[in-house]
């Protein structure tokens, strides 16, 4: 009897451990797919910004092609600048945004992980 209760308190002494491991890879699970998130905002705001500067110096009434919903739309540069430089912006806005969830989320981590005396040990 007293080696199956020794079990049992080995096994809940476990549990805790299982647990701040499992809340642990969840917070670093969040956070790099906030990162992922944010890479591709920057990406997308870069191939904005480089198509606004290759229209810019063109004439209004050029014809232009825009992909819209995978639908390659006839259009002018007159008619595509405006839209894209609105797209710019929310991206911009966007991206403010998850940057601000990446730190509000990078910071709960931290309280985390001294309100839980939890030191990461790097391989």
């Amino acid at each position: 009897m007293s080696e199956s209760t020794a079990q049992q308190g080995s096994a809940q002494a476990q549990q805790p451990k299982v647990d701040l491991q499992a809340t642990y890879s969840n917070y670093k699970n969040t956070l790099q797919q906030i990162a992922q998130k944010i890479g591709d905002i920057e990406q997308e705001g870069e191939e904005h910004k480089l198509v606004l500067e290759t229209l810019e110096p063109l004439d209004g009434s050029r014809k232009c092609y825009r992909l819209i919903n995978g639908v390659l739309v006839e259009r002018t540069v007159e008619q595509v600048v405006p839209a894209l430089k609105t797209n710019q912006e929310g991206l911009k806005k966007v991206l403010d945004d998850m940057l601000k969830q990446y730190k509000t989320k990078q910071d709960e981590l931290d309280k985390w992980k001294k309100k839980n005396n939890v030191q990461v040990v790097r391989q």
